[in-house]
């Protein structure tokens, strides 16, 4: 593992969540990234789910340029490389293939793929890789599954993603081989369709001290 992309770890170290974001309107997604980073949130993961998404992820990066904004739910590797030029700094993925693996080699963009097994786990390492997202973490078993994993997988880190909310973070947090958790709370439906920035700047504010 001492192959691994370092960059990935840097990362999600800067913070102990990573705000899952789904843009609708870029005027909007400006607002959004400039509010969670007021509120200590500087990475932000934007998913591809959107016509709009990569515009988003432009703008964010233009106006906010001191946050880390990346890419969510990227697919392929055409995705992966207009990520890269549009000035993402990282790309999550649901799961991982080869082809996926080797587009973020190329790119060279630091990459997060998404895991819910010991296979895809293994499979994920043979790529040279020690950072994880374990996805859909709450589905696919929760802590009890990421404690499980420390005992072989004892130098693996991962973002847990998925089902986990403000109330059960801390568990996850707490854990030794998770070093962040994603989330969508912090930017609801009901938030963003009210436009309530500063609602999500006190999300991000309550956020940014779970670890501690």
């Amino acid at each position: 593992m001492s192959g691994a992309d370092p960059r990935v770890r840097a990362v999600l170290k800067l913070a102990p969540v990573v705000p899952v974001f789904t843009p609708d309107a870029i005027d909007d997604a400006v607002q959004v990234a400039q509010a969670l980073f007021r509120g200590g949130l500087p990475v932000i993961e934007v998913t591809l789910r959107t016509p709009t998404a990569m515009a988003a992820i432009k703008a964010m990066v233009e106006a906010v340029p001191d946050a880390v904004i990346g890419a969510g739910t990227v697919l392929d590797a055409g995705q992966m490389e207009q990520v890269k030029a549009i000035g993402g700094r990282f790309a999550v993925s649901p799961g991982a293939t080869d082809r996926l693996y080797a587009a973020a080699r190329d790119t060279d963009l630091p990459f997060l793929p998404g895991v819910a097994t010991s296979s895809e786990l293994m499979r994920g390492l043979e790529q040279g890789l020690d950072t994880f997202k374990f996805f859909p973490a709450v589905q696919a078993g929760g802590t009890a599954m990421l404690s499980a994993w420390n005992g072989p997988f004892g130098d693996v880190r991962f973002c847990p993603t998925g089902g986990i909310g403000a109330q059960t973070a801390a568990q996850f947090l707490h854990l030794p081989n998770v070093l962040c958790v994603g989330g969508s709370w912090l930017t609801t439906r009901e938030l963003l369709a009210a436009r309530d920035w500063t609602g999500i700047e006190r999300l991000a504010r309550e956020a940014a001290v779970l670890a501690g």
